[in-house]
């Protein structure tokens, strides 16, 4: 209540109509500028979070949070159930599970491309969280069924895309160190067929990978019962880097503990500094609006010296006067903060509900461009605006209050 004198001046001012068309012009271009700042920034974070959090999700949802393998590639974990064991005690970890992975080359007809088969442990009941829900034709189920004549697979959909296989199809997969002859090892070939098609989202995983039971491709790799990691699943995917110290000391010399961000540090490392270089970019919209907010207070200060001459001579305060130019300046942000973060999260629900935007999945590992704005960006969004709007008033604010009533009035 005590302030609303000047902001009722501060109000009129900026609609009244003016003697010098030029200051409703550059109003108009600072509300435009504070809008087009807070507008970029809202799309700016949202698309870095929309990134960030579908690429975790969706690398999460086929990969492990913690993966231990042995510090030199030998002859694999063959006390991997005692460590998995062991591992699924430690304090946050909620599954630690076997996994074979091994490379080979799938061949389909006259199509044939290189791809990574992952033996799955069958039994392990964190399956139904993170492998069913990406199984889109097919299930998991048709993997328990032992077949060594044509063990089931599951396939991911680009891979299969690109090989022209389908539900039910058979493929020949090609293990090319399969038997060693005293000329040296030998493909040996083999015959799968698909019990599904899996889609995580995630180019690399759906394009290069496929899927079968650990017993199926321990057999086909004449391997005996041994995996080449432990995967394990925690509560806190953020405290990734504290759990694979714990499970580095727990399993010693002899492996290397290494966690979902170690692992994909350049992605996530991308991404940081993408959206600093967004901040500072886009912050130097937020200066140019300034600038004319600036200038706007110069110029209204200027054609105003009489009214401010006869406030003060009617006993108005120089605080006052202050404050009348400082509410002008941040009514100017006020308003185009709240048309920037109107257009801002709009144009992002729109840009994501309808994915507007497309990219190639081979480059960017997602099919279009999440938005995600997140509502508490909004409000270090708009502080940064209007901080910056009362930084610029400062200065022709307190030039206002330097006007000397009867200079102004001489000529009256």
């Amino acid at each position: 209540m005590a302030f609303r004198f000047e902001l009722f001046i501060a109000g009129r001012y900026l609609k009244a109509k003016r003697r010098q068309a030029a200051i409703s012009v550059i109003t108009a271009i600072s509300i435009a500028g504070v809008a087009a700042g807070v507008m970029a920034l809202v799309i700016a974070i949202a698309i870095n979070n929309g990134f960030r959090t579908t690429l975790q999700k969706n690398l999460l949802g086929a990969t492990a949070h913690v993966t231990v393998t042995e510090r030199a590639s030998t002859s694999g974990i063959a006390d991997w159930r005692q460590l998995a064991m062991k591992l699924a005690t430690l304090p946050g970890a909620v599954e630690a599970s076997p996994a074979l992975y091994e490379k080979v080359f799938v061949n389909a007809g006259p199509s044939s491309s290189g791809a990574i088969v992952k033996g799955l442990d069958l039994s392990s009941p964190r399956l139904q969280k993170d492998l069913v829900p990406f199984i889109k034709q097919g299930s998991l189920d048709k993997l328990r069924e032992s077949s060594p004549e044509a063990p089931y697979v599951l396939i991911g959909a680009k891979l299969a895309d690109s090989l022209g296989l389908r539900l039910g199809n058979y493929l020949q997969v090609i293990n090319p160190m399969g038997e060693l002859t005293p000329f040296g090892p030998r493909p040996s070939y083999h015959r799968m067929r698909i019990a599904g098609i899996v889609e995580t989202g995630f180019y690399d995983v759906d394009a290069n990978f496929t899927f079968m039971g650990l017993a199926d491709l321990q057999r086909m790799m004449s391997l005996g019962d041994v995996v080449n990691a432990i995967e394990i699943k925690i509560a806190d995917i953020d405290s990734a880097p504290a759990f694979a110290d714990k499970a580095q000391a727990l399993t010693g010399n002899r492996y290397v503990a290494t966690n979902w961000m170690e692992q994909n540090r350049q992605l996530l490392g991308a991404l940081k500094m993408e959206r600093i270089v967004s901040l500072i970019t886009i912050g130097l919209i937020q200066l140019v609006a300034a600038l004319n907010i600036f200038i706007t207070l110069i110029m209204m200060v200027m054609e105003k010296q009489r009214d401010i001459a006869i406030l003060l001579s009617m006993g108005t305060r120089q605080d006052q006067i202050r404050r009348i130019f400082i509410y002008q300046g941040l009514l100017i942000g006020v308003t185009g903060a709240a048309i920037g973060l109107i257009l801002g999260y709009g144009i992002s629900f729109i840009a994501d509900h309808y994915r507007l935007i497309a990219l190639s999945e081979e480059i960017y590992s997602v099919a279009y461009v999440p938005f995600q704005p997140n509502p508490i960006d909004a409000i270090w969004i708009t502080a940064f605006a209007l901080t910056v709007s009362l930084i610029a008033t400062l200065y022709p604010a307190n030039s206002a209050t330097k006007i000397a009533p009867a200079e102004a009035l001489r000529y009256e």
